[in-house]
């Protein structure tokens, strides 16, 4: 019987092989696959005909927005129920933090399709899809990462998304409370800046005070790659805070000040270089 899969992906990225690839042609297909076996209306050829064309010079980051923008064309024409049949077609969530390869890359386009279009009342009968999307990004980062996407919900409704991350960073799945922190990260590798967050890095303080003594590595690391991220901008709030965390840390939370201030030491800041050799 046909079932819901992953596509064939590498564990790690392959030396002289483009990331980009992941999103490739089997992916698309894979895609489809997926999409016709829980909505039978869907054009399973006509999708993958359009995805795959002129696809070939596009980054990943290009890739998962052109499949996005062609699966608008194939699901249902409102939000909520175009949405329905992305999440319907999801494969189980992760069980591992460590060593996923890249096959949660499948994904990508799911959450470039909430970024897109998950604010857009008007492709929803003009009703307000913010629960909806914060929804669909709640299950999606359980198999990838929907650290991109939220960053335009933080940006354009901060007050609103940030008050379920603050609920979010007490849920027992550990990709859901790393997303708190890396969907929060000020400047994001590959993704938008959040201007709002440079300037004023005290909304995502309660996130990072919550999950500095998190039990799973995957998650603090974020957070010390957060921390390390207020310091490019603020640097002596980044100070401030890792040297208030380093009363009575533990060797795990030692870590994560050590990593996160590993940047102003190598620029030989004094208090940055003071506190690392404190937190050995």
């Amino acid at each position: 019987m046909t079932k819901l899969k992953l596509p064939e992906a590498p564990n790690s990225i392959q030396k002289g092989v483009p990331l980009k690839l992941v999103l490739d042609k089997p992916a698309i297909t894979q895609l489809g696959s997926n999409l016709k076996l829980v909505h039978k209306k869907f054009d399973e050829s006509s999708f993958v005909k359009e995805a795959v064309s002129n696809i070939e010079p596009l980054t990943l980051k290009e890739r998962g927005l052109k499949i996005a923008e062609v699966l608008k064309k194939y699901l249902p024409n409102t939000y909520s129920e175009a949405i329905a049949v992305l999440l319907a077609s999801l494969t189980p969530p992760l069980k591992d933090t460590e060593n996923l390869g890249l096959s949660g890359m499948f994904y990508l386009p799911h959450v470039s399709f909430v970024e897109q279009y998950g604010l857009d009342r008007s492709y929803n009968n003009n009703e307000d899809p913010f629960a909806i999307s914060m929804k669909a990004q709640y299950e999606l980062t359980k198999r990838f990462s929907s650290e991109f996407s939220i960053r335009s919900f933080i940006i354009d409704q901060p007050d609103r998304t940030f008050s379920i991350l603050y609920d979010w960073v007490n849920d027992p799945d550990p990709h859901v409370r790393r997303l708190c922190s890396e969907g929060t990260r000020p400047r994001l590798p590959w993704a938008q800046k959040i201007s709002l967050l440079v300037e004023d890095p005290s909304p995502s303080l309660p996130i990072l005070e919550k999950l500095k003594n998190d039990e799973n590595l995957y998650v603090r690391r974020s957070v010390a790659n957060h921390v390390g991220d207020i310091a490019k901008d603020n640097l002596d709030l980044a100070l401030q805070l890792c040297e208030s965390w380093l009363g009575n840390a533990s060797k795990e939370l030692k870590w994560v000040i050590r990593h996160a201030l590993r940047h102003p030491a190598k620029k030989n800041v004094e208090k940055a270089l003071e506190l690392r050799t404190r937190a050995k």
